[in-house]
């Protein structure tokens, strides 16, 4: 446990960091299976609403620092990869 007054800080900053970077990550994950199944279903005009919403999580979470800039860019590639695939 920590002593120093800036360590339980530190601790306190920590903790409500990582429940930020969770919750961006978890919706930014929920986005993404939304477009899977979107494409899944071969519903075209779903899965670019769905894919709309996925790059805004995508880039909110890029933006927080929940995940970095090439995960991000890796995510949108294959997401639109897949909706651009459909017929």
């Amino acid at each position: 446990m920590a002593n120093m007054k800036n360590a339980k800080k530190k601790i306190k900053v920590i903790a409500k960091e990582t429940v930020n970077n969770n919750n961006y990550t978890a919706s930014m994950k929920t986005a993404c299976k939304n477009v899977e199944r979107a494409v899944i279903s071969k519903d075209k005009e779903k899965a670019n609403d769905n894919l709309k919403v996925a790059i805004k999580r995508i880039d909110k979470a890029t933006q927080a620092g929940a995940i970095k800039k090439n995960t991000a860019a890796r995510n949108k590639s294959r997401l639109t990869k897949k909706v651009n695939a459909m017929k």
